[in-house]
């Protein structure tokens, strides 16, 4: 018996001496898929053992292992990677992320909650999210990413700001821009003279999300601001520990794609030769100059910033800087900004005291350049030169009037002389400051209170000169300098409770009850010397100032993760309107059911199956001028000063006056669905809505001698929005070489004028005088066109002056115009992929629009033949499609023509990214990219460019095609 347990324990130690013989040590670095950069505390267990490391602040570990031990690698967020180990002895794990466990927060007014107890429609893009490429402005991050947002840039030049449209148009008059509001501060709708982009206050590397708020239900805590929907920047916040770095260099060559079709110098001059003529072929040149070619060249732009994020005596601090510095491909055109941004976090009492205080600042400089040229290098005779010794005018080729030896009234200004004669340029400086102060109170378990205080200062110098050389039709012309100096105060407080209890484990129930100040002061000031030249008063002061009071509140409840209510009051008093109507109360509500959460649903395929429901209302005062409802008096100049015997005084005349003014209110339904299905592989939201505005407000005719003007701001109509939006991602690939996601968003609008007591014509064009070739009307659609019916030949071409009489009167009037078509698409899309492959990265955004259309008035207003010869002296050049229609005569009914009126619906293939990442080293890393921007535009429409906000296409600044290639360096 004795020598069988010697035997079993001999046995026994010599395999466990085996075993231990087996035994190694592995080391490893765990790093993120995406960024390449290190993972702390990381679990790495043993599979179906309780033995296990963590990895350290460098992402390193080590644990001892058999072979064929499977080590599990799990951390929050991200995916759980099993690897088996035989003879390595190093490894590199690369942990990649969850988007199926990660709690999206989801930044809301005043406050945040997670993503899956949203009620209202909201949508979250984060830096994962945003488009890439030349970036300039915040709204560029956006395009074609969210349905119902319209991201329209206003032109081709850099930093120009970005037109945003969300669920539609939402006023006649004003303003029908979304609120925005950047790390809690609500800015003001526009900015100082002299901004290209009021949102070029920040640099696009330093922002960490954008969330949209698009119904009234999500919107309605903002009140009289929100009713075109609610954008929500975040930027950057400070983090603690060591500090990151993080370095982007870019270089952009911008190249002007596309110019307008006109006559060249071979077509010209055939076609003056045949109009048999004799003073207009004596004034054709022998030159062959393309004015397009001469205005427009590529351009180059230069991107830098860097960024330190960590902790300072332990408290989180982030400071970035930016430069950027953009040529325009219009000759002088320039855009330049400089940005500091500094956010520190402090905390205190054991952390129940939490500060958060951000600053922004940016400095632009902008030379703008004269877009008068645009329209003269179309208009310019092809045949004549640039320059021309015996001119007056510098140098210049000009049309000189022989009698008064100045230009022709109405000839055309050599475009480079207005290039090169001209000086625009303006310095914005702006600085904002906004401290957040949060205390979670000891007697109360959930209840905190908050304070914030901001302030937004902008100033703006600016400065625009002609050379005396540049020509004139006023012999008297000595050049002219004007300079202006505005400046704008934001100043805002705000100051909530928030609350939070659960109760029973299943009622979980949060609160907010809140007050809000803001005023918003401007102090305009201009110089004319030509108006001081002729005696007037040459300074000009505008001083202002509008106050927004408001209380809030909202209670949110949560009954077990399944049955879920927002229910939100605000009311506002706005100083822009009188004492009686001025006070708005804007109510909303919204309730959803997670109906994965019912145990009868737990089988199916679904992951996430809520439905929503909300509604709410808004008001609207944007863009409305400061009491309006007061009488306020303008100062005669100095010219037209009243004279009592030898002595002149100035006048003053009394401006129109409302004192019944209201709210534009806006009523939105929205029935709403979120889903998961297949383990979160495919994700979406759709949407379904109903906006009815009343009371719009207006710019409307008054009854004579009752007032004093004939037009005033006047409640008179009511307008509709419905809609459908779907959105849908798509995790096709998700491993540790590959990941693939597809997103696709469509949107179908309608928008109608339901009711108004008269017409509004709208939609100015060039070409006669005064003419509009928009109307708004009860029953159609904002800024419908409202022309003639073009009649056609069998062959399909237009017949000069021959239009369909309508109304079968037997004469073609104004009573024979009809509405055709609307500048609105039907149906807007967007499509982006992202696909990473080991180190590659590849990315892709496109857009389409369908059903919207385009008066060109480019061609409407130079496709005549004799607009020509229509002054004597000079020549104008004409646009290639009169070699379509022949026309001969310009006449107002031609101009207002349904024949130009085209088909303006694209597919555009916005942007391509491709980039590549190094791994330096255990902590840092460098990636390399190259970018396309406007790579492809499909479209029949004629003109420059079918994407043209409102849709009149009139000298429109091109948007050039970019290629970028770039460099991300991220240390520590």
């Amino acid at each position: 018996m004795f020598r069988t347990i010697k035997k079993i324990i001999f046995l026994t130690l010599l395999c466990n001496s085996f075993f231990l013989l087996a035994q190694t040590t592995l080391s490893g670095n765990i790093i993120e898929s995406e960024s390449g950069l290190p993972m702390a505390g990381v679990n790495i267990i043993i599979k179906n053992t309780n033995k296990g490391v963590v990895s350290d602040f460098d992402g390193k570990f080590e644990i001892d292992v058999n072979s064929g031990n499977i080590l599990l690698f799990s951390y929050v967020g991200f995916m759980t990677e099993e690897i088996q180990i035989f003879d390595q002895k190093n490894i590199t794990v690369k942990m990649i992320e969850d988007t199926s466990s990660l709690e999206e927060i989801v930044i809301i007014g005043y406050g945040s909650v997670k993503k899956k107890d949203l009620t209202g429609a909201a949508d979250l893009i984060t830096t994962k999210d945003f488009n890439k490429g030349p970036i300039l402005s915040p709204q560029q991050l956006l395009t074609g990413k969210i349905a119902g947002v319209n991201v329209t840039s206003g032109s081709g030049a850099p930093g120009d700001g970005q037109i945003i449209r969300i669920r539609g148009t939402g006023s006649l008059s004003l303003s029908s821009n979304p609120l925005y509001v950047i790390d809690g501060i609500p800015l003001n709708d526009g900015g100082v003279g002299g901004t290209r982009n009021p949102l070029n206050l920040i640099n696009p590397n330093d922002i960490e999300s954008m969330v949209v708020l698009k119904d009234a239900s999500a919107t309605a805590i903002y009140g009289s601001r929100a009713s075109n929907g609610v954008i929500i920047i975040t930027t950057k916040s400070a983090k603690s520990g060591s500090f990151k770095y993080e370095v982007n260099l870019s270089n952009t060559n911008h190249v002007p794609v596309d110019k307008v079709s006109v006559l060249n110098s071979n077509q010209f001059r055939t076609l003056v030769s045949s109009l048999e003529d004799e003073n207009a072929t004596n004034l054709i040149g022998q030159y062959n100059t393309n004015w397009q070619d001469e205005i427009y060249s590529n351009s180059q732009g230069k991107d830098f910033s860097i960024s330190a994020n960590g902790a300072i005596s332990d408290i989180p601090t982030r400071i970035s800087i930016g430069l950027t510095n953009h040529d325009g491909v219009l000759l002088g055109d320039n855009f330049e900004r400089k940005s500091f941004s500094l956010n520190i976090s402090p905390e205190a009492l054991d952390g129940k005291l939490k500060i958060n205080i951000n600053n922004l600042f940016s400095f632009t400089q902008n030379n703008f350049s004269n877009r008068g040229a645009i329209g003269s290098a179309l208009s310019y005779d092809p045949t004549q030169p640039i320059y021309d010794e015996n001119s007056p005018y510098g140098g210049y080729h000009s049309w000189i009037d022989p009698n008064s030896g100045s230009q022709y009234n109405l000839a055309p200004t050599n475009p480079l002389a207005l290039l090169n004669l001209t000086d625009d340029t303006s310095d914005v400086h702006r600085y904002v400051f906004n401290a957040k102060i949060n205390y979670d109170f000891d007697f109360l378990e959930g209840l905190s209170g908050t304070l914030k205080l901001s302030i937004d200062n902008s100033k703006s110098q600016g400065r625009f000169s002609q050379s005396e050389f540049l020509p004139n039709s006023d012999s008297d012309f000595n050049g002219s300098l004007s300079t202006y100096e505005n400046k704008s105060i934001n100043k805002l407080l705000d100051a909530f409770f928030n609350y939070e209890t659960t109760l029973l484990d299943v009622h979980n129930i949060s609160s907010m009850l809140g007050y809000s100040y803001q005023s918003f002061e401007f102090d305009n000031f201009s110089y004319n010397s030509e108006d001081e030249e002729q005696g007037n008063d040459f300074e000009f002061i505008d001083k202002s100032m509008n106050v927004l009071l408001s209380y809030f509140g909202r209670i949110n409840y949560n009954f077990d993760d399944r049955y879920l209510l927002t229910a939100t009051l605000r009311a506002d008093a706005s100083s822009k309107l009188n004492p009686e109507d001025r006070w708005g109360l804007f109510p909303s509500f919204a309730l959803a059911w997670n109906i994965h959460n019912e145990d009868f649903f737990k089988a199916s395929i679904f992951d996430e199956f809520k439905v929503r429901f909300g509604y709410g209302e808004v008001g609207n005062v944007n863009g409305l001028g400061d009491y309006r409802f007061l009488t306020r008096y303008s100062a005669s100049t100095s010219s037209a000063n009243y004279q009592f015997g030898n002595s002149f005084y100035q006048t003053f005349r009394p401006e129109p006056i409302n004192n019944q003014l209201r709210w534009e209110v806006g009523k939105t339904v929205n029935f709403g669905l979120d889903f998961k299905l297949f383990s979160s592989r495919v994700f979406g939201t759709l949407n379904l809505y109903k906006k009815i505005t009343n009371d719009l407000i207006a710019f409307a005719a008054v009854d004579p001698f009752t007032n004093f003007g004939n037009r005033i701001d006047k409640n008179i109509g009511d307008m509709e929005n419905s809609g459908f939006e779907f959105m849908m991602n798509t995790i096709v690939a998700e491993n540790n070489n590959l990941k693939l996601n597809l997103g696709f968003n469509v949107t179908l609008n309608e928008n109608k004028v339901t009711y108004l007591p008269f017409d509004q014509p709208t939609g100015g064009i060039s070409g006669g005088v005064g003419n509009n070739i928009q109307q708004h009307t009860e029953g159609q659609t904002p800024n419908s066109f409202f022309v003639f019916e073009q009649v056609y030949d069998d062959n399909g071409v237009p017949v000069e002056g021959e239009f369909v009489d309508r109304n079968q009167d037997g004469l073609i009037n104004n009573d024979d115009k009809f509405f055709y078509k609307s500048p609105f698409a039907d149906m807007t899309a967007g499509f982006n992929t992202n696909i990473t492959y080991k180190n590659w990265d590849f990315n892709m955004v496109a857009r389409a629009s369908l059903g919207n259309y385009a008066y060109n008035n480019v061609a409407s207003s130079r496709s005549y033949q004799n607009v020509i010869t229509q002054n004597d002296g000079f020549l104008n050049n004409l646009h290639s499609s009169y070699l379509q229609s022949d026309f001969e005569s310009f006449t107002e009914q031609n101009l207002l023509s349904s024949y130009f009126i085209q088909d303006a619906s694209f597919i555009k293939v916005d942007n391509i990214t491709l980039g590549y990442t190094f791994k330096i080293d255990d902590l840092s890393n460098l990636r390399i990219y190259t970018s396309m921007q406007n790579v492809l535009t499909l479209t029949k429409y004629d003109g420059i460019d079918p994407e043209i906000f409102g849709g009149i296409d009139n000298n429109f600044y091109p948007r050039p095609q970019s290629f970028l290639v770039g460099l991300t360096i991220n240390f520590q």
